[in-house]
């Protein structure tokens, strides 16, 4: 991350750090076009404003991405409210994984469905901690939450996925 501060190419960095960003934006968000727009806000105004502050770039980033999920959940909510009353529904939610190869749809579906399930407080930190790869002492500077409650919540996080999912028989 520190090359993201020495780098002035926006586009490289983006580039580099982008994809991540966006895994991470997907579990606070709807559909993969909700959560590119939030990576989209986020970043712009990390890069605009942020990127000279003191501490972990990631951590800002994240904690930037998070804040414009939440903005846009609240401003959903409150359109899902008028429009149920309207006409009542709401879309389904898009993929969050593209299914391995082998793997087929099913299995897909059914990790999607028990990360679903989790509290969103476990689901984020261990979306942060496997895909973002952020320590715990990183995730609790992100979430405002202290390391050891980060590990708890990741902890909890793997024990109800372990609960919920059945191993893969491979053979």
């Amino acid at each position: 991350m520190e090359a993201a501060r020495e780098n002035p190419s926006w586009k490289t960095w983006f580039e580099t750090y982008g994809p991540k960003l966006l895994l991470c934006a997907r579990q606070w968000t709807r559909s993969l076009a909700d959560a590119e727009d939030v990576v989209q806000e986020a970043f712009v105004r990390y890069w605009r404003h942020q990127r000279q502050l003191p501490g972990d770039p990631q951590a800002l980033l994240i904690t930037s991405v998070r804040r414009a999920a939440l903005d846009l959940a609240r401003r959903e909510t409150r359109r899902a409210v008028r429009e149920e009353k309207a006409d009542g529904g709401l879309e389904e939610r898009e993929a969050i994984f593209e299914p391995l190869p082998g793997d087929g749809d099913e299995r897909r579906l059914e990790i999607e469905a028990a990360l679903h399930g989790l509290p969103p407080e476990q689901r984020e930190v261990l979306v942060l901690k496997i895909w973002q790869e952020l320590t715990f002492e990183q995730i609790g500077e992100t979430l405002g939450i202290s390391p050891n409650t980060a590990a708890s919540r990741y902890r909890y996080a793997l024990a109800a996925l372990r609960k919920e999912l059945k191993p893969l028989s491979y053979g």
